[in-house]
């Protein structure tokens, strides 16, 4: 049986990987919105009416980034509890031999 104590942890630790997900998300946010500033405002803007522009390099960054913030908002909110599950099955099939 599961002490209160024990799920307390559990759930504090549920809260610190949300938290660190939604600091990495806001971190991602803002990086990136400093890189499309920065292609913007060194000749990026002709790009969207058609003009000479820079190619948008901003996307390359963004896209790869954004690869590993998905894989980390799955971590945190999709299957929380994935880890423990792996770990009980591992418990459980060690106990067996």
């Amino acid at each position: 049986m599961v002490t209160d104590e024990e799920l307390r942890q559990k759930a504090e630790k549920r809260a610190a990987e949300k938290v660190d997900f939604l600091i990495h998300f806001v971190i991602y946010i803002c990086v990136n919105a400093l890189l499309f500033v920065l292609w913007y405002f060194n000749g990026g803007s002709g790009w969207f009416t058609g003009g000479q522009g820079a190619f948008p390099w901003f996307i390359f960054p963004m896209l790869g980034w954004g690869i590993g913030i998905t894989a980390h908002f799955f971590g945190a909110f999709a299957e929380p509890n994935l880890k423990d599950k792996f770990a009980e099955k591992e418990y459980q099939r060690l106990k067996r031999k």
